[in-house]
């Protein structure tokens, strides 16, 4: 997966499936129902399962940290 960080505010809603959240020192398990509030922060996202994962996102113009 390719790390990348966004100069805006964004929100990741997951309506389906799982996905990881792959950050510098750490990783996350995101289920459907669970929201993901970042700004800068360097990541990447991996679909390791077998289903379909549906994400949506708002991006939302911000400064830089």
């Amino acid at each position: 997966p390719l790390m990348h960080a966004t100069r805006t505010i964004d929100y990741a809603i997951i309506m389906e499936g799982e996905v990881d959240m792959l950050l510098d020192d750490s990783e996350v398990r995101l289920k459907a129902g669970d929201v993901v509030v970042q700004q800068g922060t360097n990541h990447a996202w991996v679909n390791r399962g077998t289903q379909v994962c549906r994400i949506a996102f708002v991006l939302i113009d911000a400064q830089e940290p």
